[in-house]
C-alpha cells in the first residue's frame, strides 16, 4: 500500500506556525426586567449563529484534550499488548519464536530489509541537515506557493514510484540509486523541521525510537497474522488524516474547525502510523517467509523497507511538531 500522507506531513511542516488557540470567551449574561420583556423572536434571532461563525469561532481545549485522550488510550493498548505478547501469554507462536526455525534465506531477507530501512533514515537525516545549512536550498523548499507544493508532491510520489518500479538485484545498481534519491528528496523536503531546534529534534528522535522499537516488538511477538487484517481500516484512516492535514493549510488552529483538523492530523496521525507500523512489520515477516526462493521476481527488501520508513518518518514529524507546540501549538 503506497502511503502519500508524508506529503501532507511535509506541507504541514512548511506551513507550521506557532499560533496559540485563544481560550473561549465566557460571557456571563444577566437578564434584567428589560431583557425579559423583549419580544421572543428577537431573543431567538440573537441566539442564531451562521455556519461560518461556528467554524471560525475561537478554539477551546476540547479538540486537543480528545486527541490526547485517544493517544493515551492507544499508548495504554500498546503497552498492554507488549506485556501480553512479550511475556508469552498468547497461545499462538509469534515471529520471534518462529525465527529460531527460519531457514537462512528468510533471516537474510529480514536482515536486508532492516538494513535498507536504517540506510533510509541515515540518508534522510544527512540530506535534511545539509539542506537546513544551505540558506538558498532551505528557502526553496520552504516556499508555500501552489507551484512549490505541487512540486513537493510530485518529487515525493515520483521518486517513490521510481524506486518501486525498478526490479531488485543484489549489489549496487539502478534500484539502489533510486532508493538513495528518494531518501535524499524526503530529507530535503522535511529540512524545515530543523528550525525547531536541536533539543526538540533529539527528544523527538528518542521518542520515535521508543515508539518504533516497542511497536516492532509487539508485531514480532504477536501471532503472525494478528495485525494483517488491519489493512482496510488503516486505509480509511489514512484518507481521513490526509484530508485533515490538507485542511490545516487553509484553517488556522485558533479556529474551532482548524483545531479539530489539527488534532486529527497530529494525534490521529500518530495512532494511525503506529497501526501501520504493526501491519507493515508483520507483512514484511510474512513475505520473507512465503516468497518462493526460485521465483522469477526475487524478494525485494528495498520496497519492503519503504513502508516502515514512511511510517517512522510520519511518526517522527508529528512527535517533533507536538513537542514544539506543547501539544496544542502553544509556545
Amino acid at each position: 500500500m503506497w502511503k502519500v500522507c508524508s506529503s501532507a506531513a511535509v506541507v504541514s511542516v512548511k506551513t507550521w506556525v506557532s499560533q496559540s488557540p485563544r481560550a473561549p470567551v465566557v460571557i456571563q449574561k444577566t437578564l434584567g426586567m428589560s431583557s425579559r420583556a423583549r419580544p421572543r423572536f428577537q431573543t431567538a434571532t440573537a441566539r442564531r449563529r451562521t455556519l461560518k461563525e461556528i467554524v471560525m469561532a475561537p478554539a477551546g481545549d476540547t479538540a486537543f484534550n480528545v486527541g490526547k485522550a485517544a493517544l493515551a488510550g492507544a499508548s495504554a493498548f500498546g503497552v498492554g499488548a507488549l506485556c501480553y505478547y512479550g511475556l508469552g501469554l498468547s497461545s499462538e507462536a509469534g515471529a520471534l519464536e518462529r525465527s529460531m526455525l527460519w531457514p537462512e534465506y528468510v533471516k537474510q531477507r529480514v536482515r536486508s530489509t532492516y538494513m535498507y530501512f536504517g540506510g533510509s533514515i541515515a540518508i534522510t537525516a544527512m540530506s535534511a541537515l545539509a539542506v537546513s545549512r544551505n540558506p538558498a536550498m532551505l528557502n526553496l523548499v520552504m516556499r508555500n506557493s501552489w507551484l512549490a507544493i505541487g512540486a513537493s508532491f510530485a518529487a515525493m510520489i515520483g521518486t517513490g514510484m521510481l524506486v518501486r518500479s525498478i526490479p531488485y538485484s543484489e549489489g549496487v545498481g539502478g534500484k539502489q540509486a533510486a532508493w538513495m534519491l528518494h531518501s535524499a528528496v524526503m530529507g530535503a523536503l522535511v529540512a524545515p523541521i530543523c528550525l525547531l531546534g536541536g533539543p526538540i529534534l533529539v527528544r523527538a528522535a528518542w521518542y520515535t525510537a521508543g515508539v518504533v522499537g516497542g511497536l516492532s516488538t509487539v508485531a514480532a511477538c504477536a501471532p503472525s497474522e494478528k495485525f494483517l487484517y488491519m489493512g482496510g481500516p488503516l486505509a480509511i484512516g489514512l484518507g481521513l488524516v490526509f484530508a485533515s492535514s490538507l485542511g490545516t493549510m487553509f484553517l488556522p488552529a485558533s479556529s474551532a474547525l482548524g483545531a479539530g483538523l489539527y488534532s486529527i492530523s497530529m494525534y490521529g496521525g500518530l495512532i494511525l502510523f503506529g497501526g501501520f507500523l504493526l501491519y507493515d512489520t508483520q507483512r514484511i515477516v510474512r513475505m520473507a517467509e512465503i516468497h518462493p526462493v526460485n521465483a522469477v521476481k526475487p524478494y525485494d527488501p528495498v520496497n519492503a523497507s519503504i513502508s516502515i520508513y514512511l511510517d517512522t518518518l510520519n511518526i517522527f514529524i508529528r512527535i517533533a511538531m507536538l513537542l514544539a507546540g506543547g501539544g496544542t501549538r502553544r509556545k
